[in-house]
C-alpha cells in the first residue's frame, strides 16, 4: 500500500486517471464501477488504481468523514460479492491525512480483462470513468492474450468455431453475462462476443478451454477428463459391489442442470419407517451441502489433467475428488478461509449461471447445511499437491 506522502501527491494530481476520489460512504455502484475500471487498466500503466474515500473530487482536500468499521467492510465485501467478474484484487487501508480520516482502496490490474460489473466493462478514460466501446473491449482481450494466462483462458489448439454450441451461448449464457442495454447495441459478430467473455481466443481463431468446457458440443474430446464420474457402492468399500454408474459429461451449462436434478431425486431424501411405523421423508444428505461442494470441485479442479472428477456414493457417506490441490494464495494453513482461483473464467461462469452467490463461501455454507441436517463434520483432504477431496458421513437415523 502506499506511504503517507505518496498518498498525499496522488490525492494533490486531480487529473490522474489512477485516482477516483469521493465524498460518499454508501454509493457502492460508483466504488464497483471505479473498482472495476482500475482493475481493466485500459491505459495498461501496469500499476495499481487507487479510490479515495473521504477526499473531494474537485479541490483534492480532506472532507472529514468518519472512516467506520462498517464502511471498510463493505469496501472489502465488493471483492466477493460476485458483482464484479472475474473477481478484483484489493487492498483497502485506513489513513489520517491533516486530522481527517480517508479510507483508501488499492486495486491491482487483472491479467484477465475485459473485467465487468454488472455485465459492463468500465475503464478509465482520463481522469473520468466510462463504459468500453466494442473497439475499446477488443483492445482489453487483445491485451490479455498477451498475459500470463490460466489454463481456462488459454487456446484450445485444433478447436474450431464450430465445436461450440452457438444457440447455447446465445439463449442460456450471453444474457445473463452481459447487461441488457449493452447487449441490445451488440453488433459485433460471434467471434467476439464469445472473446470478451474470455471464451474465444482471436488471435488463434479458436475457442479457449473455458470456451470448449462450457460451450464444447464434445469437451471430451479436447479435454478428457472433462466429466463426473458418479458410481453407487453397495457397501462401504471400493471393492463393494457397483449398484450404479452414471457419466455426466457434456458442456457444463448443461451438466449443471444434470447434476442439480440427480441429487434432488436421487441422494437428498430417502423414505425410512420411524419406531411408530409411520413413512417420513429423510434428509440423508441435505441437497445444498453437495451441491455447494460438487460446484467446488468443478470450480477449482485441473482439467489439464484426465482423470474426472469422483462423486462416489458408498452405504455410509459420500466422496468428492478432484485432481488439483489448493491453489495460489490457499495454503493449508490459511483454508479454507483464504481463496484462489485456477479457472477464474469458469468461476466467473458458475456464478453468472447462478451456482456460486458470493465467492469464497461454498465450503462454509456446505459446513452450515450439513450441521443443520445432523451430518457429522466433513473430512476434507488438501494438503496433497495433486489431489483434493471431501468426506462426507451420511446422517444417522435413530
Amino acid at each position: 500500500m502506499l506511504t503517507v506522502e505518496e498518498l498525499k501527491k496522488l490525492i494533490s494530481d486531480l487529473e490522474s486517471d489512477r485516482v477516483e476520489r469521493t465524498i460518499s460512504t454508501n454509493n457502492t455502484d460508483k466504488f464497483s464501477e471505479a473498482i472495476c475500471a482500475f482493475s481493466n487498466d485500459f491505459p495498461d500503466h501496469k500499476m495499481p488504481g487507487y479510490l479515495i474515500i473521504g477526499v473531494d473530487d474537485k479541490t483534492g482536500k480532506p472532507s472529514g468523514i468518519k472512516v467506520t468499521d462498517e464502511l471498510l467492510k463493505n469496501l472489502a465485501a465488493i471483492r466477493n460479492n460476485g458483482q464484479i467478474l472475474p473477481q478484483p484484487a484489493t487492498v483497502i487501508q485506513k489513513y489520517e491525512l491533516d486530522g481527517c480520516e480517508i479510507a483508501v482502496v488499492e486495486v491491482i490490474p487483472s491479467k484477465f480483462p475485459p473485467i465487468r460489473y454488472k455485465g459492463r466493462v468500465w475503464i478509465r478514460n482520463g481522469p473520468t470513468k466510462a463504459i468500453a466501446n466494442e473497439t475499446e473491449e477488443s483492445r482489453l482481450s487483445e491485451k490479455r492474450t498477451s498475459s500470463v494466462r490460466s489454463f481456462d483462458v488459454t487456446p484450445a489448439l485444433g478447436s474450431q468455431l464450430a465445436d461450440i454450441n452457438i444457440e447455447l451461448f446465445k439463449l442460456s449464457y450471453l444474457p445473463l453475462a452481459i447487461d441488457a442495454e449493452i447487449l441490445a447495441a451488440n453488433h459485433r459478430n460471434i467471434e467476439l462476443q464469445l472473446a470478451s467473455l474470455r471464451l474465444y481466443d482471436t488471435v488463434h481463431n479458436c475457442p479457449t478451454n473455458a470456451g470448449i468446457l462450457l460451450l464444447g458440443i464434445n469437451p471430451k474430446f479436447y479435454l478428457p477428463g472433462a466429466f463426473i464420474q458418479y458410481v453407487h457402492f453397495a457397501g462401504n468399500e471400493l471393492s463393494s459391489e457397483v449398484q450404479n454408474e452414471i457419466e455426466f459429461s457434456g458442456d457444463l451449462i448443461t451438466v449443471m442442470k444434470q447434476l442439480d436434478l440427480f441429487v434432488k431425486n436421487n441422494i437428498e431424501a430417502k423414505p425410512v419407517f420411524t419406531s411408530t411405523l409411520k413413512e417420513e421423508v429423510i434428509k440423508e444428505y441435505p441437497f445444498k451441502a453437495i451441491r455447494e461442494l460438487l460446484n467446488n470441485a468443478i470450480m477449482h479442479r485441473n482439467y489439464d489433467n484426465n482423470a474426472p472428477i469422483k462423486f462416489y456414493q458408498f452405504n455410509d457417506r459420500i466422496e468428492i475428488s478432484n485432481a488439483g490441490g489448493l491453489f495460489g494464495a490457499a495454503r493449508p494453513e490459511n483454508f479454507p478461509n483464504q481463496n484462489d482461483y485456477r479457472n477464474p473464467v469458469i468461476a466467473e461462469a458458475l456464478k453468472v449461471l447462478g451456482y456460486v452467490n458470493r465467492f469464497n463461501r461454498g465450503i462454509a455454507v456446505a459446513k452450515e447445511e450439513l450441521k443443520l441436517n445432523g451430518n457429522p463434520e466433513p473430512t476434507f483432504i488438501y494438503n496433497l499437491p495433486l489431489h483434493f477431496s471431501v468426506t462426507v458421513l451420511k446422517k444417522q437415523i435413530q
